[in-house]
């Protein structure tokens, strides 16, 4: 955290939006949310990156971000982590509001419903601040028209590290465009691994074991001619829960060739 009282202002760079801090939430002492204000340019589609960066002497320091904000949202919002010594990350957890960061002109990305076929059920697995799209996505209106039912599950270290849980727990109740979908649709799942917790499996022993559709409804395992995938996080999991979906028949989609399953291989640093 910091304690500056006066914001940072940055020099104009022709390949980058400026965009100002708006606010900055702190949910533990590495895990932070922010967010700047939407250029009126910007568009992008739930679930979408973008890259954003603070300057250095030579050029922009950039990394890529999944944007955690719904797309109709007047703001940005971002889900980090400060890595230690991590070159952006270690100088981003500082900012205060009024603080100035870089911020491309278009969004890309995979995970997007329209990178997956039809189907039934939505699952959406993260880890860590993978999470970050999936609140975009979860957000979506066209989200609970494609499907029945949206799951989300996150598997964490710690309890304090499931950001937004509060509002996971309550199927985003207030929300002003999905409230009533989300509480007939909408099923979170959280897991815990280093701390006592209701679930401490891995996410691929829930798919496995059936764990994963605890209070899903529908048949106790994953099926590509109905259930859909979006994953999002560490390379592990990506990597296991990838090789378990293609035994059980899941084919990888893309923008280009929409399929079953969907994965996001942009991370911060």
């Amino acid at each position: 955290m910091s304690s500056r009282t006066e914001a940072v202002k940055i020099a104009p760079n022709d390949a980058f939006n400026i965009q100002t801090v708006l606010w900055v939430k702190h949910w533990n002492e590495h895990l932070f949310s922010f967010a700047v204000d939407r250029p009126a340019s910007l568009r992008f589609r739930s679930g979408e990156f973008v890259m954003i960066g603070l300057p250095t002497d030579a050029r922009p320091l950039l990394r890529a971000y999944s944007i955690a904000s719904p797309s109709y949202s007047d703001e940005i919002e971002f889900l980090s982590i400060a890595v230690q010594d991590g070159p952006l990350t270690s100088r981003l957890r500082h900012i205060i509001p009024g603080d100035e960061i870089y911020l491309a002109r278009k969004t890309t990305g995979t995970l997007v419903a329209d990178a997956l076929t039809p189907g039934k059920r939505l699952f959406l697995l993260a880890t860590g601040t993978g999470l970050a799209p999936f609140l975009s996505v979860m957000r979506d209106p066209d989200i609970y028209e494609r499907y029945e039912q949206v799951v989300i599950v996150h598997s964490v270290r710690h309890v304090s590290d499931l950001a937004f849980r509060d509002v996971l727990e309550s199927r985003l109740a207030g929300d002003p465009l999905v409230e009533d979908e989300a509480a007939a649709k909408f099923r979170y799942i959280p897991i815990v691994t280093r701390e006592p917790f209701p679930r401490q499996k891995r996410i691929t022993t829930l798919m496995e074991d059936g764990g994963l559709f605890d209070g899903v409804d529908g048949e106790k395992a994953l099926d590509p001619a109905t259930d859909r995938v979006m994953m999002c996080g560490s390379m592990d999991m990506i990597r296991d829960c990838s090789a378990i979906l293609e035994r059980l028949g899941f084919e990888e989609g893309s923008n280009a060739k929409p399929a079953d399953f969907v994965i996001e291989k942009a991370f911060v640093g």
